[in-house]
């Protein structure tokens, strides 16, 4: 090749950050030591790119080239820690200079990167250097990113010239199959010189005419009254129809921020470029920007909110042989989770933390608690529950009494916010900044029939015990530890009292088959039980591969704590980081007022006509994807054939899945123009999802993206979808276009008797239709 050259997706000089004595040690390498064990141990070099962004990895003794080079983004990485924080390096303190350490702990189920510098400054440069990276690409405004990255040609590779056979290589590199007359037309096209090669300008116009967007260019001709340009009478009209602020205010806002011709914009105008800037942009995302703060009222009770939950949180594999490890919680509290598991047994001297009876690693309780307590509120200020399931014999016990209370401090709730008689749950805004103990309580007054079990869960009481066992010397409860359990308290559920008569701060656990048969049996006293108190749903014990249960048949129900194996990327998950996109991602989303009150008659099983029943017309078409990625298995001359499923989850009545059909050979630009439409009967409960599959004739699809949110969430119009990788990590610029419109439904007439029938269309003819 003719000179292979790379526009970086971030260039140095756009991060303020080159002159960053961190970034310029991160830029010359360093000669590291990769450790696994007291007996892998491995140098290895790394080095920040020029991009700013990649780090590469490398070995010189390896003979196999992949392996030999292994690299890593910056924006992959969830945090940096210093010392000897992880298993492996605690475990190799004595033998390794701690401050010389660090851990690199990834986003997603990647196995964290434990290293030893030469030198303790060294690792102060590589461990500031990583976050001052981080923050400064966070920071970056979309004004920023587009001065420094005008055209859109910035994600792919190209030569500094090209030959017909170097178009024909870079068309498989970016995923993209044209037939060999569209390929040689492009070719002829922009070869200005006819000359057989490109260069220059010639592969700048090439780039344009590979990127450019005819359906967009469809929609911008639709609006614009002159085929050229939009005006600001223009463009509000789009923002009209798009449903959004269409003042003259914001108009011109957007034409400042997206407009890169500069007499366009003094003039007040948008070219067909900035229309693409502004529609590619987040401020254009199919999901509301407004929801990325906190916006509902957090000052209701805790039972009001679905509050994001994990289980066996330590765990980051299977629940027989995997290790245990504290990256586990820092990744669950990074994505906002706030009750995490804490499985709590006896250890040679403190108590440890791992997956009883079976080979899973174990973590020291301690440990454990010095990540909670140094990771609890960086996402999220609002209350974290520590879900203890307590094994440990009474010594121990109070050995975690006092590491909770040594370690947490003041983050701790140890008594009441005051002194008054407790008529339900504090709120998530009077919990702010602590840390609430869920476990079982010493009673005042006990009696034979109901000994307090050591396990906070009821999860051990699904198993058939004798009664003697309940009063054996290790199902006792400390007092200190008792004492720390003030508004979660655990216990057994026996039946559905009337609301009145239950405490609120009483937390009963259900497995994910018992909470089913309820709803199954008893759904509408389900919800009213959880308007006044908190239930737990936790997955079944035979999951040992960590597999996750549906999320949404608990939500249903009202349950708040729906835990879920945060370690396992699967379909179940996506849907638990759908429901938790909105409100800041705070881990703490406002129940719909019909599952808030004591005296509900909603009922997921039967939701027609009830309370949340509001019918609405749901239409989605899939117009278009861009640059969709290969899956990892698949070689570089394979091109994708993808397809598009459009899924919708919540009510059992609202559960729906359609899908367009596949396009061959065609990853980069693929165009479907398929139009779904969804019948919602209570659309409040309703999740939409977008999966983007490889059709696969001989085995199953893969799997190239996705992306959740709540139908509350959607805006109308013409949308793109940015699409995630199956951990929840960003796949730009892979992306779907669509177009979305909500209309409500009057379906639900049918369902009227023959007298209010007529009484609606007579409503009809004389108010509506003259209108």
């Amino acid at each position: 090749a003719s000179g292979l050259t790379t526009i970086p997706y971030l260039l140095m000089n756009s991060t303020g950050v080159q002159d960053d004595e961190d970034v310029k040690m991160m830029l010359q390498g360093s000669s590291m030591t990769k450790v696994r064990s007291p007996r892998w141990k491995r140098k290895r070099m790394l080095k920040l790119m020029n991009d700013g962004v990649t780090v590469w990895c490398e070995s010189n003794k390896a003979t196999n080239k992949a392996k030999s080079q292994q690299s890593f983004s910056v924006m992959e990485v969830e945090c940096v820690q210093e010392g000897c924080k992880s298993e492996t390096l605690r475990n190799l303190a004595i033998s390794l200079p701690e401050e010389q350490c660090l851990t690199i702990v990834f986003k997603g189920g990647r196995k964290s990167l434990d290293l030893q510098c030469d030198t303790k400054e060294e690792a102060k440069h590589w461990v500031r250097g990583i976050q001052t990276l981080q923050g400064r690409v966070n920071n970056m405004t979309q004004k920023e990113k587009l001065d420094k990255y005008p055209s859109a040609d910035n994600q792919i590779q190209f030569y500094s010239t090209m030959s017909y056979e170097e178009v024909q290589t870079l068309f498989k590199m970016i995923n993209i199959d044209l037939s060999e007359e569209n390929a040689a037309g492009l070719f002829k096209k922009c070869d200005k010189s006819a000359d057989g090669r490109l260069e220059h300008e010639e592969i700048e116009l090439f780039c344009r005419e590979l990127l450019r967007r005819p359906e967009l260019d469809a929609v911008f001709q639709q609006y614009s009254a002159n085929g050229y340009v939009l005006s600001t009478v223009d463009l509000r009209e789009f923002l009209k129809d798009q449903g959004e602020d269409h003042t003259l205010i914001h108009a011109e806002s957007l034409i400042l921020t997206y407009e890169l011709n500069e007499w366009a914009q003094k003039n007040q105008f948008m070219t067909p470029n900035g229309f693409t800037m502004y529609m590619l942009s987040k401020e254009n995302d199919v999901y509301n920007p407004e929801h990325d703060r906190v916006y509902q009222d957090m000052s209701r009770p805790l039972s009001h909110y679905f509050i994001s939950s994990s289980h066996n949180t330590y765990l980051t594999k299977d629940q027989l042989i995997g290790e245990s490890s504290i990256d586990a919680y820092i990744r669950a509290l990074s994505q906002g989770c706030r009750c995490v598991e804490l499985d709590c047994w006896d250890g040679e001297k403190d108590p440890v933390i791992y997956h009883g009876h079976t080979l899973t690693s174990k973590v020291p309780f301690s440990e454990v608690l010095k990540v909670i307590a140094e990771y609890a509120f960086r996402t999220s200020p609002y209350p974290l529950i520590l879900s203890l399931e307590t094994h440990c014999c009474v010594e121990q016990q109070t050995i975690m009494a006092q590491q909770l209370h040594s370690i947490l401090g003041d983050k701790l709730l140890n008594k009441p916010l005051n002194d008054k008689p407790l008529q339900c749950l504090p709120s998530p805004e009077d919990l702010k900044g602590k840390i609430l103990i869920k476990a079982k309580k010493i009673k005042v007054e006990q009696d034979s029939s109901s000994s307090d079990s050591s396990s906070s869960d009821d999860e051990s009481k699904t198993e058939s015990k004798p009664k003697a066992q309940k009063v054996s010397r290790d199902c006792k409860l400390s007092p200190e530890l008792s004492d720390l359990v003030v508004y979660t308290h655990s216990v057994a559920f026996k039946q559905f009292d009337p609301c009145a008569k239950k405490p609120p701060n009483e937390i009963s656990s259900f497995s994910e088959s018992d909470a089913l048969k309820l709803i199954k049996e008893s759904g509408k006293l389900f919800v009213r039980h959880n308007s006044v108190q908190l239930s737990r749903i936790y997955p079944s014990g035979q999951r040992v591969q960590s597999s996750n249960y549906n999320p949404q048949d608990m939500w249903n129900a009202g349950c708040q704590m729906v835990a879920l194996n945060f370690q396992t990327q699967c379909e179940e998950m996506d849907l638990n980081k759908g429901r938790f996109l909105p409100n800041g991602r705070c881990g703490y989303l406002l129940k719909p007022s019909f599952m808030c009150q004591p005296d509900s008659e909603f009922n997921p099983e039967n939701t027609g006509g009830g309370p949340g029943h509001n019918p609405t017309l749901l239409t989605i078409k899939v117009i278009s994807a861009q640059q969709l990625p290969k899956p990892d298995k698949v070689k570089l001359n394979s091109i994708v054939d993808p397809l598009v499923w459009v899924q919708t989850y919540g009510a059992s009545i609202d559960n729906n899945t359609k899908k367009t059909h596949r396009i061959g050979n065609n990853g980069f630009n693929p165009r479907w123009d398929c139009t779904f439409k969804f019948q919602l009967h209570v659309p409040e409960l309703v999740l939409v999802r977008f999966k983007v599959e490889d059709h696969d004739y001989a085995t199953k699809n893969d799997f190239l993206g996705q992306f959740t949110l709540p139908f509350t969430s959607m805006r109308t119009g013409y949308r793109h979808v940015h699409l995630l990788q199956a951990d929840g990590s960003s796949m730009s610029p892979s992306s779907l276009f669509i177009h979305v419109k909500i209309t409500p439904s009057y379906s639900n007439v049918n369902t009227k008797t023959s007298k209010e029938r007529k009484k609606i269309t007579f409503y009809l003819m004389c108010v509506i239709l003259p209108s």
